[in-house]
């Protein structure tokens, strides 16, 4: 299905794309830092429809087609001084844009899948909307602990700097990041990783958006407790080679979540190369499976449907005018 357009409120509108049968158990995929709803390769989704799921992906607010805030990014040594006076919004406000979007599209309660920062805003939305979440699967993210998922000090200047406004430049530079903090015991999709980092400049290339993000994230700071609170069956899947969320953040976040299964891929970093698809997508689909049989035995509280409120917005098949995607900032 081509892009769509959905407004979940607060003047926020969120591009989304669907793949798969809508009768079908959704599974909503949550992207991280800076990263379009692209990097959920089309193929990747495909694989995961075929094994019985309604996919749904999106952009977060300031990244690709959804709306992009204003007000200058955080600075260097804001960032390094974890200065929550520089963020716009916080993890909270994301995951809220993720309950919209389930609601509005009548599609709660979803298996929810996220990867890095995707993977926390996966996470608040279990633990803040509970009913919206059938399943989640938390992927190479963590609890926000400084004693947990630490980045090593190497992948420190790559991932700080700046994207560049130009196309080949911002393509070279991609690629260097993922040199930095992909997987090195596995097989590198260099071709993916160029036709991907192509196809998110064509769609967008704000580079204060993702500066934006990670101010959010620190803003948030240590979620451990509110993890606690999470009900839904819950996957953590992490790579033993991620130089960026170390592979403690994965084995803190298991901790933290009651009942958390901990999944470890040998080699992988803080990607999703093609060599680690079918271990993925199969845990994936098995921990969907899985919670859907426990709920419909009664083995877990049972998550009722949810319908989107009056006020929240409808889905549009036609994308809103420039001034949508331009909102004012949004107060955490």
């Amino acid at each position: 299905m081509s892009e769509q357009f959905c407004d979940v409120g607060r003047g926020i509108t969120l591009c989304y794309e669907t793949f798969g049968d809508p009768s079908d158990p959704t599974a909503l995929l949550v992207m991280g830092l800076g990263t379009q709803m692209v990097a959920w390769q089309e193929d990747f989704c495909q694989r995961l429809a075929a094994d019985g799921l309604h996919v749904v992906r999106f952009d977060n607010r300031d990244i690709g087609r959804s709306t992009h805030l204003q007000g200058r990014p955080p600075t260097i040594p804001q960032l390094l001084l974890r200065s929550k006076r520089a963020a716009r919004y916080t993890l909270a406000d994301m995951a809220d844009d993720a309950a919209g979007l389930l609601r509005a599209l009548e599609l709660a309660p979803a298996h929810v899948i996220g990867a890095s920062m995707g993977g926390m805003i996966a996470q608040t939305l279990a633990a803040r909307h509970p009913r919206s979440v059938r399943s989640l699967v938390s992927i190479m993210s963590s609890t926000g602990s400084l004693r947990s998922g630490q980045p090593s000090l190497r992948v420190y200047a790559t991932f700080l700097r700046r994207p560049p406004r130009e196309r080949d430049a911002y393509v070279a530079h991609m690629e260097r990041l993922f040199t930095a903090i992909g997987s090195r015991g596995l097989p590198r999709d260099l071709d993916d990783i160029r036709a991907l980092a192509r196809m998110s400049y064509e769609r967008d290339h704000d580079p204060d958006g993702p500066g934006r993000q990670l101010a959010a994230i620190l803003a948030s700071g240590d979620r451990t407790a509110e993890l606690r609170r999470i009900t839904a069956p819950t996957l953590v899947i992490h790579g033993t080679a991620d130089p960026l969320v170390s592979p403690s953040g994965g084995r803190a976040t298991a901790r933290a979540i009651p009942a958390a299964e901990l999944m470890t891929i040998a080699g992988m970093g803080h990607d999703l190369p093609r060599a680690v698809w079918p271990r993925l997508i199969d845990a994936i689909s098995e921990h969907a499976r899985t919670a859907g049989a426990r709920g419909e035995n009664g083995l877990s509280p049972q998550t009722p449907p949810l319908f989107g409120p009056a006020g929240i917005g409808a889905p549009a098949s036609v994308a809103p005018p420039e001034s949508a995607l331009r909102s004012p900032a949004v107060s955490p």
